[in-house]
Parts: C-alpha cells; sequence; structure tokens
C-alpha cells in the first residue's frame, strides 16, 4: 500500500513538473497534457498503439524487478532483448511451419536467447564475484556487436543492409482479429503473453519455495547459505529467469510492434525497463500499469507536439523527473511518515485541551 502510494506520488510530482516546464517555456500546460492523454487515448486506434508501446516494456520491467527483489541489478536488459530478439526473428525466417508450431518456437528461442544472455554474467557473479551491473553492460554491446555482424551475414533485408528481411505472415505476433479491433493499430499476441509473465512472475516470487530461496539470497546471502540454499546456484537461475524475460521483450518487440530486427540499435526499452520496475515498485501488477503509463507518455507525446509547439522533449523530461522521484522513494516515503507522526502528535493535544475545557465548564 506504501509503495503504491509512493509511486502515485512519484507520477504526480513528474506531473506538476512537467508542468512548470511548459509554463516557464511559454506554453499553457493544460492543453499540453489534454493533447499528451488524448495522443494516447483518444480512439481504439491509440489505446492499441500505447498498448503495444508498453509491452516490451512489460517484459523488461519484469526483467529488472526479478531481478531486484533476488538481491541482483539487471542492467543488461537491453542486450537481452536484443539477442533474445535476434534469435526469434532468426527462427522466424529459417523455418517454414505452421503459424502456431513457428510462434511457439520463437517465443521459446526468445527465452533461451535471452536467458543465455544473462546466464554469463549470473554465473561470473556466482563462482568470481564480478558485479553483475559491469558484465550485463559489457554484454550489452556484445549483444550489438553480435547481431550488427550476424542479420547482413545472414538474413540480410532485400533493399538494405542496416535491417534483416521482413518476418512472413505466419511469423508475425499481429493478428487480424485484434488489428481490425483496435482500428488497425499494432497491438499483438505479445500482450498476452505479457499477462501470463506478470502473472507467472508474482506466482514465483510470492507462491514458491524457489521464489523465497531466491529472495533469501537477496536478502543476505551469507544467513541463506547458512540455512542450506545453493546461493550460487539461486544467482544463476535469478539471472537466467530475469534474462528470458527480457528475451521476450525482444520476440514482442521484433516480431509484433516490428516486423523485422535492426542493426546500430541498442533498444531503449531494455533501460527503460528499470525506470517501469522503480515505478512498479518491483511487483508484478505495478511493473504492469507502470509500463501502460510509460507507453502511454510515449504514445502521446508525438501527438502533443504535432497540435502544440511544445516539444516532445518535454514529455521525455517529464518520464526522467517522475524516474528521479520513483528513485528517491526513500525520501517520500520519510516525507509520509513525516506527515503521520505530525498528525498523530496533534490528536492527543486536541484530546487534552477539550478535557481541560470539559473541566472549567
Amino acid at each position: 500500500m506504501r509503495n503504491g502510494i509512493i509511486s502515485l506520488l512519484a507520477v504526480l510530482f513528474g506531473l506538476i513538473a512537467g508542468a512548470i516546464l511548459m509554463a516557464v517555456t511559454g506554453n499553457n500546460p493544460v492543453e499540453g497534457y489534454k493533447y499528451l492523454f488524448e495522443g494516447g487515448l483518444k480512439n481504439l486506434s491509440r489505446i492499441g498503439n500505447t498498448l503495444a508501446t508498453a509491452t516490451p516494456l512489460i517484459f523488461t520491467g519484469l526483467s529488472v524487478a526479478f531481478a531486484f527483489r533476488t538481491g541482483l541489478f539487471n542492467i543488461g536488459a537491453a542486450g537481452q532483448m536484443l539477442f533474445g530478439g535476434f534469435c526469434a526473428v532468426a527462427v522466424g525466417l529459417t523455418f517454414d511451419l505452421s503459424r502456431p508450431v513457428l510462434l511457439v518456437m520463437m517465443v521459446v528461442a526468445g527465452f533461451i536467447g535471452g536467458a543465455l544472455w544473462a546466464f554469463i554474467p549470473g554465473l561470473l557473479k556466482a563462482k568470481f564475484n564480478v558485479h553483475e551491473v559491469v558484465s550485463t553492460i559489457m554484454m550489452n554491446w556484445i549483444a550489438y556487436w553480435t547481431v550488427y555482424y550476424a542479420v547482413p551475414a545472414y538474413f540480410k533485408g532485400e533493399f538494405l543492409e542496416t535491417e534483416s528481411k521482413k518476418l512472413p505472415e505466419s511469423a508475425s505476433l499481429r493478428t487480424p482479429i485484434l488489428t481490425e479491433m483496435f482500428d488497425g493499430s499494432y497491438i499483438n499476441l505479445g500482450l498476452f503473453i505479457a499477462a501470463i509473465a506478470v502473472i507467472i512472475f508474482s506466482f514465483i516470487i510470492n507462491k514458491t519455495t524457489l521464489g523465497y530461496e531466491l529472495k533469501a539470497v537477496g536478502f543476505n546471502r551469507d544467513s541463506a547459505e547458512y540455512a542450506g540454499i545453493a546461493v550460487n546456484r539461486s544467482i544463476v537461475t535469478s539471472m537466467v529467469i530475469a534474462g528470458g524475460l527480457a528475451g521476450l521483450g525482444g520476440v514482442a518487440f521484433y516480431a509484433g510492434n516490428a516486423t523485422s530486427i535492426q542493426i546500430g540499435i541498442l533498444p531503449t526499452q531494455g533501460f527503460d525497463g528499470i525506470a517501469v520496475a522503480l515505478l512498479g515498485a518491483n511487483t508484478g501488477i505495478g511493473v504492469l500499469l507502470a509500463a501502460i503509463f510509460f507507453g502511454l507518455l510515449y504514445s502521446g507525446r508525438g501527438f502533443m507536439n504535432a497540435m502544440t509547439e511544445i516539444p516532445p522533449e518535454i514529455a521525455d523530461s517529464i518520464i526522467a523527473i517522475i524516474i528521479y522521484f520513483a528513485a528517491t522513494s526513500i525520501l517520500i516515503d520519510r516525507m509520509i511518515r513525516f506527515f503521520i507522526n505530525k498528525k498523530k502528535n496533534r490528536q492527543p493535544v486536541a484530546t487534552q485541551n477539550n478535557a481541560q475545557k470539559k473541566e472549567e465548564v
């Protein structure tokens, strides 16, 4: 409950700061926010695009949150997402199978690709205590250059060397039913996979022995080892699951929102996942809501820019400020405690004053 209030306060402070920025730059904040939210929610097509934009963020947010909950900091979701997406695209372009079988294979390949990319930092952490921040950043760039080489070498597009061949319709997560339902938006089956991932994430973390052991290792490695938990195995398992979730984000992005994979771009959704996890208080439902909110801001900023003279960078600034407040949640928590304690201290004084008045009467 308290974490939810902190997240809402972080969003509120971010929106207030954004309004001040708009006012300082000579724009109308009310008009700006009107078009920002209309851009993401005005009609079914825009709602569908908002949900599609949020889908990879749900996966990367879950990836970062899972690592957080088990005492690790996974900053390599971008690389895991890129390599997982590459594996899924490679499967989609290589095999000619029926659509259900092909899609399942792509999802599995994406999960394994992301998990493999996180396995190495997990192993280095477990065996040699190499900090996962350093190793995951390095893995991001290894993924970048691996895809940079492999796409032109094996899956080069028909007209451009900077992107792969287009995925066939049988390998796309988009479906005519969803596209028609949301007036031609690029919403896709990745959203449903993300919803399942949220449920599985919450179940593992809160209801299973595995989740309990992983969290115990995160709280105190020495105590967990004394209690008989296989610490090294738990660290590797945490990173593998986190990486697999990020890899699914790559499947949703490259086979759902897009139809090919480009080289020379490290997906920013991997880094945005850190913000989503922070704002979502590292819980499954929190990550889901935070990702949708971020998807709304990203979808609406273009419309705001088109309808007003407010630059889209204002929306980016709002996101950055929200991240800042979410990251300084301890400060907000102390502020809430201060007001609660102040209210509690006032009540006895007021009761004492009332009692004195009654005695005087």
